[in-house]
């Protein structure tokens, strides 16, 4: 409990709000702390940029760290119609870099944050310089199709909290604390059933899987529960890629190891340098 409360002091006093960028008028909610090459962490789906409270103090000694929310969760307006989509995600990070002035970016993306940043990488080859996969896989179209129809009907409808609280609770393992589950649990439900529903269903965006082979260095940094599905397939896509697995860990490892989290993440990055 007191390393999770040090670690949200030194998120708000080193992240200062940026000047509010805007997507099809939505206004983004985003911060940025240190200076140097940028890294924009992305969170994963019905999450905010508070996931990545642990990475700010330490990646901004050396680089400038942007965090965001995704429209639609939490300060960010959600999409008009609820007419969510990875490419209005996608758009949302690049209106955040420009509004930092950064050039080229790394991106690393936790669970849903990993097709959001690989989308990004699409659109804007040009302003992206690497990638990292926090414990989310990329799929073939199908089988994001197949994923989505059903998991989408346990998580909402009439029993659509207390499915998504049995999906948050599946993400945890034995070595994840209990205060971090709780605090976890309440940044998840707190996502209104629109977002639960329309972020989900953007990942089974044919499109985002249309064979777009990358050649951009990437990272895949997943956690001990991880069983190795779709390892393959992300390969595919995103060949230049180092895969690293932190035993002991849950869905949330930067949260629930970050020292070593942050170290392997640190290494690669450096890299990126030289």
């Amino acid at each position: 409990m007191r390393r999770l409360f040090l670690g949200l002091l030194f998120a708000t006093a080193f992240a200062a709000p940026l000047s509010a960028a805007t997507v099809d008028a939505l206004q983004i909610h985003s911060a940025s702390a240190g200076s140097g090459p940028a890294i924009v962490f992305v969170h994963g789906w019905t999450c905010d940029s508070s996931s990545w409270e642990q990475q700010i103090p330490a990646f901004s000694k050396k680089y400038q760290v942007i965090t965001l929310d995704l429209p639609g969760h939490g300060k960010s307006d959600p999409p008009a119609g609820g007419k969510f989509s990875m490419d209005v995600f996608a758009r949302a990070v690049e209106a955040v870099r420009a509004e930092a002035k950064a050039d080229r970016i790394i991106l690393a993306g936790h669970s849903m944050g990993s097709p959001v940043v690989y989308r990004y990488a699409q659109l804007y080859p040009t302003h992206t310089a690497a990638l990292i996969l926090v414990d989310g896989p990329l799929f073939r179209a199908e089988d994001a199709k197949g994923f989505i129809g059903q998991t989408l009907p346990k998580v909402t409808g009439k029993d659509g909290l207390k499915g998504r609280e049995a999906m948050i609770r599946g993400m945890f393992s034995s070595s994840t604390p209990p205060a971090l589950q709780d605090r976890i649990l309440k940044m998840m439900l707190r996502a209104p059933e629109a977002t639960a529903r329309g972020a989900m269903s953007s990942m089974a965006d044919p499109e985002v899987w249309n064979n777009h082979v990358l050649k951009v260095p990437t990272l895949a940094i997943f956690a001990g529960t991880y069983t190795g599905s779709f390892l393959d397939t992300t390969k595919t896509y995103l060949p230049d890629l180092q895969f690293l697995n932190m035993p002991g860990t849950g869905h949330f490892l930067m949260l629930e190891k970050p020292a070593e989290f942050n170290q392997y993440l640190m290494t690669f990055i450096d890299r990126q340098k030289s």
